[in-house]
């Protein structure tokens, strides 16, 4: 509540009025500018027009476009897109050279793996089915056979 000015202040008490201050803006200090000399001095032309009258100004030259910058013939941005696709497909080269090695890895190992089976598979079956060695039966010696006449004599 703010208090009333017309109103007493009650027994004991006094009453202080304060008003706002107003809240002046921050001054903008402009930048310093450096003098500048003009290009060139123009020219002041008169003009007499027909009914006698003269007309002085400055002559006002012909606008002339910003010289245009040579460009390259072709944009930065196309070259770096061109060295990156060459980039990545010698990436991808790469890679598919390394997949192509591992491939190849695999099949010799495969078919080393193969030919192992096939010779101790092969040595095995010799040891089976050899027909030398001991298989059970009778053994003779034979030292000295004498065959006279179509009759054996041991």
């Amino acid at each position: 509540m703010h208090p009333d000015p017309t109103r007493s202040a009650p027994a004991g008490r006094t009453v202080e009025l304060h008003q706002p201050a107003p809240i002046t803006p921050a001054t903008v200090i402009p930048a310093p500018v450096a003098p500048m000399q003009p290009q060139a001095v123009p020219t002041v032309a008169s003009i007499v027009l027909p009914d006698g009258r003269i007309v002085t100004g400055y002559a006002v030259s012909a606008m002339q476009p910003e010289p245009l910058v040579a460009k390259p013939p072709v944009s930065r941005t196309a070259v770096n897109v061109a060295l990156g696709g060459i980039g990545f497909l010698a990436v991808c080269g790469g890679l598919l050279l390394l997949t192509t090695f591992i491939t190849a890895l695999t099949a010799l190992i495969t078919q080393l793996i193969i030919l192992a089976a096939v010779i101790f598979g092969g040595w095995i079956a010799v040891q089976v089915f050899s027909p030398t060695g001991h298989k059970g039966g009778t053994t003779v010696h034979i030292r000295k056979a004498v065959i006279k006449r179509n009759k054996f004599y041991g």
